[in-house]
């Protein structure tokens, strides 16, 4: 359920795609004989799972660009002090292209060539959604870290 989590805005969502992954994993349980491994097969099941449930819902998302300033972090940027709780919370902030987009290239390691067939965008769109992620993200942890930092 957690890479569901990462790909999804809400837990209901996450388990939806978590359910849908398990079904198409035991229904091709078969093809599995020759793949030494359960869990990357499994792992690469839920990551095209949630691709497939972004692209039919595409035509309803509302997009959010960002506003253009990107602060200046001066001193100890460290999102390494984030907890993985307050990174998700952070990360579905983000647009849903953006997030997707941000985790298939960073998380899962695909090029931007990979990430533009599988969701069906140019690799010029892959670039700008994860530029505008990663931009947003560091205003988010400004944001994030200049509120809590008197705790």
């Amino acid at each position: 359920m957690g890479i569901s989590m990462s790909y999804s805005k809400s837990r209901d969502l996450a388990q939806e795609i978590t359910h849908d992954a398990f079904l198409k994993f035991f229904d091709s349980v078969k093809k599995l004989e020759d793949t030494p491994s359960v869990k990357p097969w499994l792992r690469r099941v839920t990551v095209n799972t949630a691709i497939d449930y972004y692209r039919r819902n595409r035509k309803f998302q509302n997009h959010e660009e960002a506003d253009g300033e990107t602060p200046v972090f001066d001193a100890e940027y460290a999102p390494d002090q984030l907890a993985y709780e307050e990174i998700l919370k952070l990360l579905y902030q983000l647009p849903e292209d953006h997030q997707l987009v941000f985790n298939l290239y960073e998380v899962e390691g695909y090029s931007h060539k990979e990430v533009a067939e599988r969701l069906e965008i140019t690799e010029s769109s892959s670039r700008v959604y994860l530029t505008r992620a990663k931009n947003k993200l560091r205003q988010l942890i400004h944001i994030h870290f200049k509120e809590y930092a008197g705790r």
